[in-house]
């Protein structure tokens, strides 16, 4: 009876043994393969695949201040902590109730070949990150001129430091001036005897440009008609000898135009073209 037993139980492990190994699968016993290296074969393109985190709650803030605190030198950590709940999810999944994507969850669970993912970046700390310090603040259009074309030349070399595009130099005229003039005097005892009878008739006088020299120039005017009518006012004081003269023909120009300037860059952009300004001011653009 106990070499029976001892038979049985030979033949019982024999058995197994050829079952565990495959050797009866012609006859339809065989255990089931877990290792389904067809699916492995069906993969397309495996080291494509990235390992990303999972993905959080919007609510989850504290979870988004860790994620944007972490430094950008561990990718590799957080790939470490994706993988396990990959691999964890891959293996709930029965062989035989897996679905059609298995190949790809197969592929994504496989270390070797999918390379560490990068490591998530909170969107905000982006943003503050690349945002202008002086964004969203008020600005406003600033200009100065006219400028001749030598003060415009000093204008381009100082304005070069600014960002580009935040500046223009418009072309425009400076109009011509028109003067009440008195002379060329003889000498410097007619020009000052003239001076004196001005003086009495209460008039004021200046003196005019250097190519009117020696001269006096009673007014000066936009347009040939205010000065013709200044001449005009100066005849019924008293002026006998005045005329009007043309001090300065039109000429080109330009006018400094900043369309858009932040009020904390205000200050700065003044202090930057102030050396160019010839003495003027950055003021509200005229419409």
């Amino acid at each position: 009876m106990l070499r029976l037993a001892v038979v049985l139980l030979l033949l019982a492990n024999a058995g197994y043994y050829a079952w565990t190994q495959g050797l009866l699968r012609e006859w339809g016993l065989a255990p089931v393969d877990e290792s389904e290296p067809q699916r492995l074969q069906q993969q397309i393109a495996p080291n494509n695949l990235r390992l990303l985190p999972p993905q959080r709650a919007p609510g989850d803030v504290g979870t988004q201040a860790a994620l944007a605190a972490a430094p950008a030198s561990t990718p590799a950590a957080a790939a470490t902590a994706a993988a396990p709940e990959s691999a964890a999810s891959a293996s709930a999944t029965s062989p035989d109730s897996a679905p059609d994507s298995a190949p790809d969850s197969a592929a994504a669970s496989a270390p070797a070949s999918a390379p560490a993912a990068p490591a998530p970046t909170n969107a905000a700390s982006v943003a503050n990150t690349s945002r202008p310090a002086d964004q969203g603040e008020p600005r406003v259009c600033l200009q100065a001129g006219v400028f001749d074309a030598d003060q415009a030349q000093s204008l381009r070399q100082a304005a070069a430091s600014l960002p580009g595009g935040s500046w223009a130099l418009e072309p425009t005229t400076i109009p011509g001036r028109w003067m009440v003039y008195m002379g060329r005097f003889a000498d410097d005892d007619a020009l000052a005897r003239k001076r004196a009878e001005l003086r009495a008739l209460k008039i004021a006088y200046d003196r005019p440009a250097a190519a009117l020299e020696p001269g006096l120039s009673l007014g000066r005017f936009s347009t040939e008609e205010a000065a013709q009518r200044g001449l005009a006012l100066l005849v019924g004081q008293g002026v006998r000898t005045a005329r009007v003269v043309q001090e300065r023909a039109d000429a080109p120009g330009f006018t400094l135009r900043l369309p858009a300037v932040a009020q904390s860059q205000r200050a700065r952009v003044q202090a930057t073209l102030a050396p160019a300004l010839a003495g003027k001011t950055l003021r509200p653009c005229s419409s």
